[in-house]
């Protein structure tokens, strides 16, 4: 039986970054849940309620809290900062120094506010009391949790392309 030459050695496929239009819609959808974000927080700050849109914050919150307001301003205002994050990755900075700071920065925010989706989803479900009742309106927090959710994937996708663009050298 003849012995026969063993192929050519598979090498892994690098999967390629997601396309600039794409990190573009993504990024562009990630500023606008920011900007929800924003416009939720400034809504609340004019009631002087804390919380989240469709999440009243427990009752004994008011208490470790010297200003509503001001304190949900200030949220508005790290609100306008993401959105200023996502906007500057539909193209990002080409000095590392710039850009850097720049991915550091959006998988921070990433964190946080998937931390913060998770974290209401399971109050909604009932699985973490300890951050909350169930909220009173189920439907206002849920479309709450969908524009969280869309944000922290769509900002997630920005961010992924942002930092394998970073490391594939262009060609042509």
């Amino acid at each position: 039986m003849p012995r026969t030459q063993p192929g050519p050695a598979r090498t892994p496929r690098l999967q390629a970054p997601p396309s600039r239009p794409m990190r573009t819609v993504a990024a562009l959808t990630a500023c606008a849940g920011a900007l929800a974000y924003t416009v939720g927080k400034v809504d609340l700050a004019r009631s002087g309620e804390l919380g989240m849109p469709g999440f009243p914050a427990p009752a004994d919150s008011y208490a470790r809290v010297a200003d509503v307001g001001t304190a949900q301003l200030a949220n508005a205002a790290l609100g306008l900062l993401m959105a200023v994050v996502a906007l500057l990755l539909v193209r990002p900075p080409r000095t590392p120094f710039v850009r850097l700071p720049l991915l550091i920065v959006s998988w921070a925010g990433i964190a946080m506010v998937g931390a913060g989706v998770l974290g209401f989803g399971a109050r909604a479900a009932g699985l973490a009391p300890a951050l909350g009742p169930v909220p009173p309106h189920l439907p206002t927090a849920l479309a709450a949790l969908l524009v969280g959710a869309v944000w922290v994937t769509a900002w997630t996708v920005a961010t992924l392309s942002a930092t394998r663009a970073v490391r594939t050298p262009r060609t042509g």
